[in-house]
Order: C-alpha cells, then structure tokens, then sequence
C-alpha cells in the first residue's frame, strides 16, 4: 500500500473524562510521556540562550514594526491585508472548534479514540498517513528526541468507513489545523508540524477535483 499523504501531527490537551469512561476506555495515560534524559538534556543545554533568543524576539518585533512604520502606501495596505486575513483565520479556527482538542462527547467514537490515544505510544507526536480506505497513525513506540522516523511504525488504522479526515478551513486560509471525523458526528482536532502540510494539500487537491468531476455532470 502506497499512502497518498501524510504529516507529523500533534493533538491538543486531553480533558479529564468522567471517571467511569476512563475506566471503561483501559484508564490509559491522558498526557504523553515525559522527555527522555537525552531530550532533557538538550532542554538543559537550550535554557542559557533563553535570554538570548528572547533578545533575538525583541529586536525582529521592533524591526518589523520599523518596516511598518517605514513603509510606502502600497505596502502597509499589503500588511494590513495580511493581518486581517489572520484575523479572520483565526475566528474560523474558533468558529470550527479546531481550538478544542475534541467536540466534547464522551460517549461517542472519537473520544473513545482519543482516550487510547496514548496507549498505543507514548510519543508526543503521530504521522498521519491517508490511503484510499483508511486513515493510519504511526509513531515510535516509545517517546524519542531523535531518529523519530526511522523508529516509527503503524500504531493505529481508522477505516474509511468509520472516519475520514478533513480541512474544515478547505483551503480558504493557510493553516496548520485538520479533524479526523467519525461516522457518527464525533470529532478531534489535529495540528500539523507544518502550517499548509502535505495533507492539506492533497485534500485541497481532492476537492478541487471533485468540484470538477460535479461540474462536468
């Protein structure tokens, strides 16, 4: 099987589910497990430039409002057209849900999903993968600061009949947010490593097809 598409994705903070669905679910682990010693080193090593890198902000943050300040007509229209198409990215983010880690449910497919989230690996991170019937999430089993590719291996399938994964934004913004969504209404957010992933763009492509092949009937 040749997957279509795929990136590495994150999910939101789990809630904390009422007691006897926990327990019904496994009780599974809710958060991913914590940085190895070699990852909690590298944190060690990163915090003296903390300052630094703080600094660093700083100055871009009053280089870009000089660029503002110093720029023509044409340009500040363009930037302010930018941050208002932020804005409004952002409202649609909210108006979606994809600010939530899930639609709020209990009782329905995707938190059971959610709550064996860990369960199949502690890592942090999964690389979704998209095939013509089945949605896959692979990730090393265990959580790792490097060689994450090359440790990974399939730790779930979703089958197309029971979820499709989707671009709720469907194209209108650059973003870095898609939902798996099940059969019976249930969904969860994910967030991709990248912002306009591999995946939105074959799902972009895809309906753009099919707005295609609706036209032509």
């Amino acid at each position: 099987m040749t997957p279509d598409a795929g990136a590495w994705c994150t999910i939101g903070r789990i809630p904390e589910p009422p007691a006897q669905v926990r327990e019904a679910a496994g009780a599974g682990p809710l958060r991913p497990a914590f940085r190895r010693p070699l990852g909690m080193l590298g944190a060690v090593l990163v915090a003296p430039l903390m300052p630094l890198a703080m600094l660093l902000s700083l100055l871009a943050s009053g280089e870009e409002s000089l660029k503002r300040l110093l720029a023509t007509k044409e340009e500040r229209e363009r930037l302010r057209a930018a941050d208002l198409d932020a804005e409004r990215r952002d409202k649609a983010i909210v108006e979606h849900g994809l600010d939530r880690t899930f639609d709020g449910d209990w009782n329905k497919s995707a938190a059971r999903f959610l709550l064996s989230w860990y369960s199949h690996s502690s890592h942090h991170q999964r690389f979704v993968l998209l095939s013509e019937d089945r949605i896959l999430l692979a990730a090393p089993p265990k959580r790792v600061s490097v060689r994450r590719e090359e440790r990974m291996r399939v730790v779930a399938e979703i089958p197309a009949s029971e979820a499709v994964l989707e671009d709720p934004l469907e194209g209108a913004y650059e973003s870095n947010k898609l939902r798996i969504r099940f059969s019976d209404g249930s969904w969860l957010s994910l967030t991709t490593e990248e912002w306009r992933s591999d995946l939105h763009k074959y799902l972009l492509r895809r309906s753009r097809a099919g707005e295609v092949s609706g036209a032509d009937v």
